[in-house]
């Protein structure tokens, strides 16, 4: 069975399906998968596919991106429909692909359009084949993987989940059906009048089936014979538009993944005392149809669990409104549903239920629907998507209330609930005021996002990255943790490591962003030798990139072709001043919003020669006091003549925001070796020695051996104390 044929006549196939792409170039959205420089693009353009299941609404592109890879693979694809197929059918596409691996030496990619269709006996069945690689699996489903896939073939699969599409993201679809002449209507002039195509995108909600079918309707019942002759104007009107796509379908499936995210961010709301958030997602499951009867039996779990005898009338107050909606039913009943879940909330009784239809209102015009991360049910995916990452429990903390958001991210700060000055709500009307400015402050700080795509784990794989992570020092490995803490990578990020010398940050950049991808930079050839031969222990596809090249030309081969997520780097800087224009050029490789953390050391504030001994020891002290104060205000030394300040003035003025700028010492014991105090010496005290002038000058009439083989006596072979101080600078690209 073949999803992808076509039929013997093309133009009687509905729109969504003749513009289906048919390479990676055409495939619009899913940035965080598919976008340059992710694993699962490389891995596509390589041909190394390994198992994968793809998640997500439905029109969110899962179908078709499966098209994509039959277009680019020099595999044999097969398809199956999990509704269409049984058993029988798997054995005969195994028995196949089987004979074609031994007989041809042909891989067998086998993809599985709802898998979650098939029961446990079925997956079973596929679960050998998969595992002994005689096919490499493909799943598709609108359903949670780690709840209705089996667990076996998902530890086995690399999990990508595919969000609802983003409004740019269905103009680009809308217009690259407008004009291509082959599959769409580029044969015509078709014009909208203004609003027309925004109300099709709105209404399709991410839904780019949904769009297309539309805007086919709209399209092709506009004038009065479909075709018109080629060069025809068609224009489209507002009405038309409206009476193509009439209702903005609200995403939820009473026995799925929604469902559960969304009666947990309603429990979890009644338990963090926010009315607004709890008469919206109350709107939310009354508006996509969920039985009243399961929400009053989960508020009155709640009445006990969350409210208890902080007051003794919750329990009865909901048990009253569920026996009355019983007598009353619908619509009307929606009052006493509403003000159970208030109560809960606020704990009075009050007519304010009217504020449901503004929550009802907030749902049918809002542009995000989604639920926030950490409202999500963390019980079954918590591992795989992070869902609940971020929430703050509010029995932890100080009067059982801790300052959260609870809507979603399109309508924080929305007033949905007006507490009255009646009766004992105007008791509550300033807590709630409180609560709400406490709220606003926490809407500025960044959530925890939702982690979309991954892998199973290698231990191999892992054990080998920890053994070079775990070989640098103390201060090394500090260095380290501070950069990632601050910058919050999620698994398909892409990074640039600016300067990858010795594999700290990069090998650690590729264990925390599996799916996405890892470029390094380093100047030095021994450096790229050493990372490439690490790099082998990676799969082709999951390597590292590595250029070998300076730092500007890299930065400028890279422009233009990639953008990351993230970009991080360890005293990149060393040269501030002669290095300063090539911080906005590193500005240009960030996605907006994008993060830069940099680990720089700063000479003028790390340990000098003259602190390591006694102003007794050496008759040079003062002299050595005197070169250290011209070589740090040298301004012809960028090397020593820049601070964190002059710094962070670099990075604020090539477009980015600093987020967090904080200076770290670390004390070392180490010993100072001849050839180090050679070197410092020869490079910089005694030319500084030969710029003093007048009674200075012949003061130190002394030659460049004598100074060096007297410091040696007083400072080598001795333990001491060195002090580095580190800025950590974490920025924002504007």
């Amino acid at each position: 069975m073949d999803l992808f044929s076509s039929t013997s006549d093309f133009h009687a196939q509905p729109l969504a399906h003749r513009m289906r792409p048919r390479i990676l170039d055409e495939y619009i959205g899913q940035d965080h998968i598919i976008g340059k420089g992710r694993l699962l693009r490389r891995a596509i353009q390589a041909d190394q596919l390994t198992s994968i299941i793809f998640y997500g609404p439905p029109g969110t592109g899962k179908t078709t991106l499966a098209r994509v890879i039959a277009n680019t693979t020099k595999s044999h694809f097969s398809t199956m429909n999990a509704v269409l197929s049984g058993v029988k059918d798997l054995r005969e596409a195994i028995k196949e692909a089987k004979d074609r691996l031994d007989f041809h030496g042909t891989k067998t990619i086998l993809f599985v359009d709802e898998v979650h269709r098939w029961n446990k006996s079925q997956q079973d069945a596929l679960l050998p084949w998969v595992e002994n690689g005689t096919v490499v699996l493909i799943g598709a489903t609108t359903e949670n993987p780690y709840f209705e896939v089996n667990s076996a073939l998902v530890s086995r699969s690399r999990i990508f989940q595919l969000k609802k599409l983003l409004k740019t993201d269905l103009n680009k679809i809308a217009e690259q059906a407008l004009r291509d002449q082959e599959r769409g209507y580029g044969k015509f002039s078709v014009t909208f009048e203004n609003g027309a195509l925004e109300h099709l995108v709105d209404i399709a909600n991410g839904d780019a089936r949904s769009l297309l079918n539309a805007l086919q309707l709209a399209v092709e019942t506009t004038p009065e014979r479909f075709p018109p002759k080629t060069g025809s104007d068609i224009f489209i009107s507002k009405e038309a538009a409206e009476e193509s796509i009439q209702k903005k379908v609200v995403l939820y499936d009473k026995e799925g993944d929604y469902h559960f995210d969304v009666i947990s961010a309603f429990i979890k709301s009644i338990r963090g005392s926010d009315p607004d958030a709890v008469l919206y997602w109350l709107a939310r499951m009354v508006r996509a149809g969920e039985d009243p009867k399961y929400i009053f039996r989960r508020m009155l779990i709640s009445a006990s669990e969350d409210v208890g005898l902080a007051d003794p009338a919750a329990l009865g107050i909901v048990e009253a409104a569920a026996a009355t909606f019983d007598r009353v039913g619908l619509p009307e009943g929606r009052f006493h549903l509403t003000q159970a879940a208030l109560y809960l909330a606020t704990a009075p009784k009050s007519n304010s239920a009217l504020g449901f239809f503004d929550a009802l209102k907030a749902v049918e015009e809002e542009e995000d629907s989604e639920v926030p991360n950490h409202l999500k049910d963390a019980s079954r995916d918590k591992k795989g998507f992070g869902h609940g990452e971020g929430y703050l429990y509010p029995h932890a903390y100080r009067d059982h209330w801790v300052a959260q958001q609870y809507l979603p991210i399109g309508l924080q700060g929305k007033v949905l609930y007006h507490p009255s000055e009646q009766g004992f709500e105007k008791q509550i009307q300033l807590q709630v005021l409180k609560n709400r400015e406490a709220q606003i402050e926490a809407s500025n700080t960044m959530g925890f996002p939702e982690i979309l795509t991954f892998s199973p784990p290698d231990k191999d794989k892992e054990r080998w990255i920890q053994r070079l992570v775990s070989g640098q020092g103390n201060k090394l490995a500090d260095i380290r943790e501070r950069i990632f803490k601050s910058i919050e990578l999620q698994r398909h990020f892409r990074v640039l490591v600016l300067k990858a010398d010795f594999g700290m940050l990069l090998w650690e950049a590729c264990r925390r962003t599996p799916e996405g991808g890892v470029y390094g930079i380093t100047d030095s050839k021994d450096h790229f030798s050493v990372i490439s031969h690490y790099a082998v222990n990676f799969p082709t596809e999951e390597r590292p990139i590595i250029m070998q090249k300076e730092l500007g030309n890299a930065i400028k081969e890279l422009t233009g072709s990639i953008v990351f997520e993230s970009i991080i780097g360890m005293n990149v800087f060393s040269r501030l001043h002669s290095q300063s224009s090539i911080m906005p050029k590193i500005h240009a490789l960030l996605v907006k919003n994008g993060t830069l953390s940099l680990a720089e050391a700063i000479p003028s504030a790390s340990t000098r020669l003259s602190q390591l001994m006694d102003e007794k020891e050496s008759p040079y002290y003062t002299f050595l006091i005197d070169a250290e104060r011209a070589i740090f205000n040298d301004p012809d030394n960028d090397m020593t003549n820049w601070n964190s300040t002059m710094l962070e003035e670099v990075i604020t003025g090539s477009g980015f925001t600093i987020q967090t700028s904080e200076k770290h010492e670390y004390n070392e014991q180490k010993m100072i070796s001849p050839a180090d105090l050679e070197k410092w010496i020869k490079r910089s005290y005694y030319p500084a020695f030969l710029t003093f002038s007048g009674d200075r000058q012949k003061e130190i009439d002394i030659g460049e051996k004598e100074i060096i083989s007297h410091l040696t006596n007083v400072l080598c072979r001795r333990t001491i104390i060195w002090k580095t101080t580190v800025v950590f600078i974490h920025a924002a690209a504007d």
